[in-house]
């Protein structure tokens, strides 16, 4: 709908195009130069993936974000410290990587013989001023803002329209696919941590249109028959609705669209014409089914992903971006507060990580790397890894209120790691470092907005595009500066 504001009951203003009343007021002089009102939205849809340049702009035909919920521990993966004391040190050996300088834990092997394909950011941090606690942060590094309540526990309210939207939806409403292929996939799994069920992962106040589409089948969360179970019915015709039906449906909507007054003719043009076609074109292509299809793959490289939910995730993440995705996030596949396979290790931190969690990230990461830069992928897609904090240095200390075991690391936000690849990221290379015991940033500290203005930036949209929220107020799409040396 399109409304003045200023006027009651009439607000003249496209929430999710930016135009304002003065752009109003000067259509009527904008026809000298032959601009339309249609013009003038298109327009204003496409300003914030034009303005930009630098390092690295524009090089993101797709995102897979990896996100790794719960919070691993970057002391015993991918920052690990010598001549330490002992509560401190990972109990898991360092070992070298195929970079020199980019010491990994022996937890990740398959990784170590990759690393000249990525970078590591061992400076991530933020001050958890209400964030301290898995949801609120969840929230943070996919929105680029704080969530506006947040309990002592870091519990917050469900997902509501209201929420600032997370970062694919952004993605695909400033840059859809340019293939008809589903805009953003998200899978295994809601982000959750208790009973708050997929906070920041929804599209806010953009709009149901560009939430993303939620590829979560049923079935035990590490079984790989989990992902046997996908049904992708709503992309495929109805037996009783032919192509040719739907054919005809397009070109009456055409007609009616032909005797549309102009105004009309432009927002249904933004609202309808757009996503109908995306749709329709979408179910008739099969190509979305097709990329689903992933029994299609050899024995061999579903192995090499391993055969677990987060394994074949990493898979299904290739092909998807491979036939025109735009956004994948492959979540990890337990809940943040949850005992085995999860990342949050109050408890049991050396058995847990050592048989559940690392070994499926460790072939999965790898290999997806490996995969998408033998297909020529990788110069295309940027792939980001990391969790909304990192654990603390001192085993068996109490940061946030939770328990924690001697062996155990409790949540630790001043410092942690992020993986980036792809997409002109510099390869084999580490940014920023963190102190003696990984307790904070020596060099060049990322926040994870920053890294969130990177990812937009990557992609060719200015990460200070203005969007209007639910009460009509300007908002960027991040307050954060890219961080462009990340770029060779």
């Amino acid at each position: 709908m399109l409304c003045i504001p200023g006027q009651p009951g009439k607000d003249l203003c496209d929430k999710n195009l930016g135009v304002t009343r003065r752009d109003i007021l000067r259509v009527g002089g904008s026809g000298i130069l032959g601009l339309s009102l249609g013009g003038m939205l298109k327009t204003q849809a496409a300003q914030g993936a034009t303005a930009g340049g630098g390092p690295g702009w524009g090089k993101a035909k797709s995102v897979i974000m990896i996100y790794l919920q719960g919070g691993p521990s970057h002391l015993d993966l991918w920052d690990p410290k010598e001549n330490v004391p002992d509560n401190v040190k990972s109990v898991f050996k360092t070992i070298s990587s195929k970079v020199p300088g980019m010491e990994l834990t022996e937890l990740l092997p398959n990784l170590s013989k990759v690393t000249d394909k990525l970078s590591l950011i061992r400076s991530m941090s933020y001050t958890p001023v209400g964030l301290f606690n898995h949801t609120a942060a969840i929230y943070q590094i996919h929105t680029g803002y704080t969530a506006d309540k947040v309990s002592p526990s870091g519990q917050l309210e469900p997902p509501s329209p209201k929420d600032y939207p997370t970062f694919g939806s952004n993605i695909v409403r400033l840059k859809p696919p340019e293939t008809p292929m589903l805009p953003f996939v998200m899978m295994p799994r809601p982000l959750q941590e208790s009973n708050v069920v997929n906070k920041a992962g929804t599209a806010g106040f953009l709009g149901r249109a560009f939430d993303p589409y939620y590829l979560f089948p049923p079935g035990d969360d590490m079984d790989m028959a989990k992902m046997e179970k996908i049904r992708v019915d709503d992309l495929t015709l109805r037996p009783e609705v032919s192509e040719a039906r739907l054919d005809r449906r397009a070109r009456l909507r055409d007609l009616v669209n032909q005797g549309m007054p102009e105004i009309d003719k432009a927002v249904a043009k933004y609202d309808l014409d757009k996503y109908y076609d995306s749709a329709l074109n979408l179910i008739m292509s099969g190509k979305a089914r097709e990329a689903f299809s992933i029994n299609k793959e050899t024995a061999d490289v579903r192995d090499k992903y391993g055969r677990n939910t987060f394994g074949q995730c990493c898979l299904l993440a290739r092909r998807l971006v491979e036939a025109g995705t735009r956004v994948v996030e492959v979540i990890w596949p337990k809940v943040a507060n949850s005992d085995n396979h999860s990342w949050d290790v109050h408890v049991g931190l050396p058995d847990r990580m050592k048989k559940q969690s690392a070994p499926m990230l460790d072939a999965g990461l790898s290999t997806l790397l490996e995969d998408l830069d033998q297909r020529g992928l990788l110069d295309e897609t940027l792939v980001v890894a990391l969790g909304e904090f990192g654990r603390s240095p001192n085993r068996g200390v109490s940061t946030s209120g939770n328990n924690n075991s001697a062996d155990g690391r409790d949540h630790w936000p001043y410092c942690y790691t992020a993986v980036v690849a792809g997409a002109g990221i510099k390869r084999g290379e580490v940014y920023g470092k963190s102190d003696k015991t990984a307790s904070a940033p020596l060099e060049t500290p990322v926040h994870p907005i920053d890294l969130l203005a990177t990812i937009y930036h990557a992609v060719g949209i200015n990460p200070q595009t203005i969007v209007y929220n639910h009460l009509n107020q300007p908002r960027e799409l991040v307050k954060a500066d890219p961080v462009t040396k990340l770029f060779g």
